[in-house]
């Protein structure tokens, strides 16, 4: 792997952390974004020291604005000549108190902002580098939990869960990857997402309160396969559970649900 470059986000703990230290044993250049500043480089140390041949880079962002989503993407095309792997991770959970509904920077609910929002209009603001460093691979961490999004409530300004809004928002991020997908066909960059692990882990699972029943290195293992397996180089607009290429919730296959939350996402991250 030492001619891959690679951007992380959320990778200063949980899933991300994991990724950062397995991609950075195989060399190369890896990219590491997060949101708080200690944090960020306490992971890009522990990075480098793990892997002292391997080259670390940080980019500090909170995923919650997309003015900074913008500025950070702005950034990597001026400072990285090559990217040709990006993996979205960064994700905002069911939250601690999961009734409270938060919003964004920009007033857009928050686990639709962070986890779809952000990731499709970085990955848009990336392209440029992302094609001309081709063939390259954009993934995006997902999660077998999926709701059906109401388009009359997209910001579940009524009816409010965290749960709900997360697994609405990681659908959101499904069938973006497959639009996406299509529209880059031909281009070099392929788009796939997965869910990665059952539980893994991580502060957002005990976060709301559930049990962790496995490790991150469990997820690890399927978002690698999709970044770097030779027999998926040409594979795009797929989701996987782990392992397994298999079908999404059903609403990711409706064209017209589909087109809906592209005009609306396009209109939203101006």
């Amino acid at each position: 792997m030492t001619q891959h470059t690679t951007l992380i986000t959320g990778a200063t703990q949980g899933l991300g952390r994991a990724l950062a230290l397995d991609l950075a044993s195989r060399g190369g250049t890896v990219l590491l974004h997060g949101r708080d500043r200690t944090r960020l480089e306490a992971v890009a140390e522990e990075t480098r020291a793990a892997a002292p041949d391997t080259t670390v880079r940080t980019y500090l962002a909170d995923l919650s604005d997309l003015e900074q989503v913008h500025a950070m993407a702005g950034r990597i095309r001026t400072a990285e000549p090559y990217l040709d792997g990006l993996i979205h991770n960064a994700v905002a959970g069911g939250g601690a108190e999961p009734l409270t509904r938060e919003l964004s920077r920009q007033g857009h609910e928050l686990r639709f902002a962070v986890n779809h929002l952000a990731p499709y209009a970085l990955t848009r603001d990336l392209l440029p580098l992302l094609t001309d460093s081709a063939p390259a691979r954009v993934i995006n961490i997902a999660s077998i939990g999926q709701e059906a999004i109401d388009f009359d409530n997209v910001m579940l300004e009524r009816d409010y869960e965290g749960l709900r809004a997360y697994c609405r928002s990681k659908l959101a991020m499904i069938m973006a990857t497959f639009d996406l997908a299509a529209e880059l066909r031909g281009t070099g960059v392929t788009v796939n997402t997965l869910h990665p692990a059952h539980l893994m882990d991580t502060n957002g699972v005990r976060e709301y309160g559930l049990t962790p029943v496995t490790s991150t290195q469990e997820g690890v293992r399927p978002t690698v396969r999709l970044l770097l397996a030779p027999e998926l180089a040409t594979t795009t607009g797929r989701y996987f559970d782990q392992f397994t290429d298999t079908r999404a919730h059903e609403q990711a296959y409706d064209t017209e649900a589909r087109e809906r939350l592209m005009r609306l996402t396009h209109s939203l991250i101006q």
